[in-house]
């Protein structure tokens, strides 16, 4: 059973964040970055399922300076509330908290980061702009082809679904080969946007299962 903590922003703004301590030895940190729909029963379940592989995961209430405790269904009011939170939420401000993180895992070993949708432009992000990351894996981020030339300070993988009706597969894998020709860009045939995410209209077992052995196999050999 995880619990809650509170980690100090640069900004002196103390955030919640969902943890679970590693089930076995303890091989890293890793900072799990939630979907727009906020800390909520999925982002928990994979925040489990990285203490289950050995590592101390942390997930941060990127939105916690909007609205304490936010969670929302996968329904039109959730997306849309969601957004606003999102589109309200500074790209430096959490990149900010994403750092306040990894200074809370660092004094205990290295520090990795994995992210969803919303968290996966984020940890696009901070594989270029947050220093002493050990490697980051980010999934279907809407932002990473605009981002696709920034240079990653740490070992980086993407994932996206084929189907995915909001970002074009091939166009980001493109892009950041483009720029960035060394980052695996991995492309799920069949699956779609978040089929990470357990909810049954997301879901995708199989992309999951592969995904998250590539994303554990890039932590181990960091």
């Amino acid at each position: 059973m995880g619990d809650t903590i509170t980690i100090a922003g640069a900004d002196g703004f103390a955030f919640t964040a969902y943890r679970e301590q590693a089930f076995t030895p303890r091989k890293g940190g890793v900072i799990v970055l939630q979907e727009i729909f906020g800390i909520d029963r999925h982002v928990r379940a994979d925040v489990e399922r990285w203490a289950k592989a050995g590592y101390e995961a942390i997930a941060p209430a990127l939105f916690d300076r909007r609205q304490r405790d936010f969670h929302a269904e996968h329904d039109e009011a959730g997306i849309a509330a969601g957004i606003a939170h999102a589109r309200a939420t500074p790209l430096e401000q959490a990149l900010a908290d994403i750092a306040a993180c990894r200074d809370h895992l660092a004094p205990r070993g290295k520090v990795f980061v994995v992210g969803y949708c919303y968290g996966g432009s984020l940890t696009w992000l901070a594989a270029a702009k947050v220093e002493g990351l050990a490697a980051a894996s980010s999934y279907y981020g809407s932002l990473v082809k605009a981002n696709a030339a920034l240079k990653p300070l740490c070992p980086t993988i993407v994932h996206l679904g084929h189907t995915d009706p909001g970002i074009n597969a091939e166009e980001v894998e493109t892009a950041v080969r483009e720029h960035n020709p060394h980052v695996p860009v991995y492309i799920y045939e069949g699956a779609g946007h978040g089929f990470n995410n357990e909810s049954p209209e997301r879901y995708n077992a199989e992309a999951a299962d592969l995904a998250r052995a590539r994303t554990r196999e890039l932590f181990e050999s960091a």
